[in-house]
Formats: structure tokens, C-alpha cells, sequence
């Protein structure tokens, strides 16, 4: 999402000249390219200017130590202003009574429905008891969509098809949910114009009827300033506690993201990526300074890791490394864990230096689908035997995958030279002195740029 923002600050930071302290002479340049690529990723004028006014206030005159360049110094300026403007800090949503009550709001098309089906996998891991609500009585299919994702998830959803009055439907669903001990009720409702004044009155007639611990407001990302706007709107009626950013891995410019917490003065608690239960995070302002300055985002990245993370799976395999016994049936477990995680663009932007180079390269998520046609064209025998795919075999391979000799031949390439890498850090960190080594040669890696087995 923000692929042209960060470009925009890299090119104004370059800019920088000068040597001992930045000056007004030789920063003035800067901060009005760093104003104009705000601006033309869709920030509210007024936010960028003070934002950069802040930027100018707090670099002016600083002494630059001789081990950090003038352009280094101003991006970690640039980078606390950014953090400080998304809010500073992580703000967790509040779960507080028996059950706790999350009302949903939002415009039409939104993405408000899939976002509780999210949010009820996400806090359903927290180990408590979820009961999502469909109160969206106005657009065709909307009860079947909540329940189509309840399903998917493992979460129980409450409705009443013949009534249309969402007020009577969430009071009777906290009601259901006290008596069925769920801990949280997620109340889905109807998507509005904020200008549509009935539907306005009937949200605020719903959160008076149930007093939530927590209200949320879920908004495209997409829509730029116009979400701002909306926002704005919404929280003079509701008083929402938090707002949803969705859809942030689309074309939009960011300016959401970077406005909405100055103008609304509400925090972001969520940021939703793709269709997937999975693809939702916490927002941390620090770590999206972060990925918009292209330092990436590898705390992120590993958490999402973890949550995919299968102890059991993970010794079985590296019992298998030590042996020299990894095949293609650890490889193709170890893919599925790793498209569990979410967006492939997504998570190479989290890895520092690497956005920079993909910003041009587009992947989608079918991007591992010839490794796995090949893998799976394999017999049991060859998955476990990788060494007797003779050239015989690999020409029947390409055939049943509908790949070509070539990728086949790159994808033995590239396993082969993945197994011996195990096998030396395996040796490595047996020796004395083997983390040294494995360090380096971790430090070497990925010279030939990334890509690897989806180029």
C-alpha cells in the first residue's frame, strides 16, 4: 500500500546535504519534498503540514555524530513524527463484561462482515467463547455471508430471519450468549451512508439499547480522504472507541492511515489484509513508521510466524535435517505454513531492504502454484526420494503439472541447494565456532536478489 510513499520519502531524505548539523539552508529542500509526497498520498493537507512542521522543528540545528550521515539523522526524525502522528502506541481493544459486547460499524462495502468473521477467529484464539451476531437485516445474502465465515471458523451465529428490528436482535442475542456462556458477542450491522439519517439514528438506538465495551469503526483504506471524512462524521454520532483500516493490501495511497488518528482522535486497533480469517493484525504505529520508511517489519513478521507455528511439526522436521532426510513431502508442509501466513508481497515487505527491491515485481498468492502442481505430480516414492528423479521423470513431472522441463529442473536446483544448506548449518552448530560461521553465512544469502523458485 504505501509502495509510492515510501519511495517519495527515500528520494526527499537523499536530498539532504551538508556536513556537522542540518541547518534551514540545507533542510528546507527536504521537508518540502517530504510535505508533497504526504500530500500526494492522499494525507490531509493539514496533517502534513504539521507533521513536517514538526519534522523541520526537530532536526533543526541537531549535531550530526560523525558515524551517521545527515540523511540517516533525519530518518529516524522522520521516523518518530510518523509513529508519534499513528498514535505512539499499540491500543488493545477492550473486552470487559459478562459477555463482553464488540459493536461493528462502518459504510457500505466496508469489508465490516468479513472483518467480524476476523476478529471472532482472532479473539476465539484467545481462548474465549464467540458468538458473532447478524444484525445487517437490508442486504440480500448478508446473514448467509456472516454465517458462511461463522462456519469456517468454528464460531456459533445468532440470527433471526424474520425479524428486522436490530435493536431486538441484539438485545435477544446477549441474552442467547449469557445463557450459552459466550464470553464475547460480536455484533455485525448494516452497512450506511452517513448521511442517511435513519440508519445513522438506528445504530445509535442499537449501542444505547447494549452499551458495548467496545465500539469499532471499520473503513476501507482505499477510499483515502473520503475515510477520514466518514469517520469524522461517524464519531460525532457514535463515539466509537477504535477504528478498523481494511483492505491494505490494495492500491491505495496510505493517507487513512497516516490522517485518520489526527483528525478523528481515535486510535487504529486493527489492520485487515486479504479475505483470509488469518489476515488481520494489531496496529502498531511504530512498526508501520517503519514499513513506510522501508526499514520493513520483521517483529510482525515473525509473530504471524508463530501464530502458524506447529511444535510438533517443527521437531519432526529438524529431526529429519539432522538426519539428512528432509524430501519433498517437509517441503510442500512447510510451503502450506508458510501461504498460511498471508499475503506474499505482503510479508516479503516486512523484511528489511526487501520492499525496495519488490516494489516493482508483482506476486500474487498463486505464486507457489507450479512448485506444488510439480510436487504433487510426484509419486509417494519420488516425494521421499528426491535423488532417483532421473530425466525420464522430470519430463513426465512437467507434463502431469502442467509446468515445462525448465521449472522442473529449477526446482531440483533449488531444493538440492536448500538441503545442503541444512546440512551445513546442521554441522555448523555442532562445532565450536559454528554460529560465527552460520552468521556469515546467512549474511550472504540473497545476493542474487529474491524470487528464487516463483521467478
Amino acid at each position: 500500500m504505501f509502495d509510492s510513499l515510501q519511495t517519495k520519502l527515500d528520494r526527499a531524505i537523499k536530498t539532504l546535504k551538508g556536513q556537522g548539523s542540518i541547518s534551514e539552508i540545507n533542510v528546507a529542500a527536504t521537508i518540502k519534498e517530504i510535505r508533497r509526497a504526504l500530500v500526494d498520498a492522499d494525507v490531509n493537507y493539514k496533517v502534513a503540514k504539521d507533521v513536517t512542521d514538526r519534522i523541520k522543528d526537530a532536526a533543526m540545528g541537531r549535531d550530526v555524530l560523525t558515524a551517521v550521515s545527515p540523511g540517516q539523522l533525519m530518518v529516524k526524525i522522520v521516523y518518530d513524527e510518523l509513529t508519534a502522528l499513528m498514535g505512539g502506541e499499540k491500543k488493545d481493544i477492550t473486552i470487559k463484561g459478562e459477555p463482553a459486547v464488540v459493536l461493528l460499524s462502518g459504510l457500505q462495502g466496508s469489508g465490516k462482515t468479513t472483518f467480524a468473521g476476523k476478529l471472532a477467529n482472532f479473539i476465539k484464539k484467545q481462548n474465549r467463547t464467540v458468538l458473532l451476531v447478524a444484525c445487517d437485516v437490508y442486504r440480500p445474502a448478508a446473514i448467509d455471508q456472516l454465517k458462511v465465515l461463522g462456519e469456517q471458523i468454528g464460531v456459533e451465529v445468532y440470527s433471526e430471519v424474520e425479524n428486522k428490528n436490530p435493536v431486538e436482535i441484539s438485545r435477544n442475542a446477549i441474552e442467547y450468549a449469557k445463557k450459552n456462556n459466550k464470553k464475547v458477542v460480536i455484533i455485525d450491522t448494516a452497512g450506511r451512508l452517513a448521511v442517511d439519517e435513519q440508519m445513522m439514528r438506528e445504530i445509535e438506538a442499537v449501542k444505547a439499547a447494549i452499551n458495548p465495551s467496545e465500539t469499532l469503526f471499520v473503513v476501507d483504506a482505499m477510499t483515502g480522504q473520503d475515510a477520514v471524512n466518514t469517520a469524522k462524521t461517524f464519531n460525532e454520532r457514535l463515539q466509537f472507541d477504535g477504528v478498523v483500516l481494511t483492505k491494505l493490501d490494495g492500491d491505495s495511497r496510505g493517507g487513512a492511515a497516516l490522517s485518520i488518528r489526527a483528525v478523528v482522535e481515535k486510535p487504529i486497533k486493527f489492520i485487515s489484509t486479504g479475505e483470509k480469517m488469518d489476515a488481520l493484525d494489531l496496529f502498531y504505529p511504530d512498526r508501520m513508521a517503519q514499513r513506510i520508511l522501508g526499514m520493513g517489519d520483521v517483529i510482525s513478521l515473525v509473530e504471524r510466524a508463530q501464530m502458524q507455528f506447529d511444535e510438533d511439526e517443527a521437531k519432526r522436521i529438524n529431526a529429519k535435517i539432522r538426519k539428512n532426510q528432509f524430501n519433498f513431502d517437509d517441503f510442500l508442509s512447510q510451503l502450506e505454513q508458510i501461504k498460511k501466513m498471508g499475503n506474499i508481497k505482503d510479508l516479503m515487505g516486512m523484511i528489511p531492504g526487501v520492499s525496495k527491491a519488490m516494489k516493482d515485481v508483482e506476486i500474487d498468492d498463486d505464486a507457489f502454484k507450479p512448485v506444488e502442481s510439480i510436487i504433487k505430480s510426484m509419486t509417494k516414492k519420488e516425494r521421499a526420494n528426491p535423488d532417483i528423479l532421473d530425466a525420464s521423470r522430470k519430463r513426465r513431472l512437467a507434463k502431469g503439472s502442467g509446468t515445462d522441463i525448465q521449472q522442473v529442473n529449477a526446482l531440483m536446483k533449488q531444493f538440492d541447494q536448500m538441503r545442503q544448506m541444512m546440512r551445513q548449518m546442521n554441522k555448523m552448530s555442532q562445532t565450536k565456532g559454528g554460529m560465527a560461521q552460520m552468521q556469515k553465512m546467512m549474511g550472504g544469502m540473497g545476493k542474487g536478489g529474491p524470487g528464487g523458485m516463483m521467478r
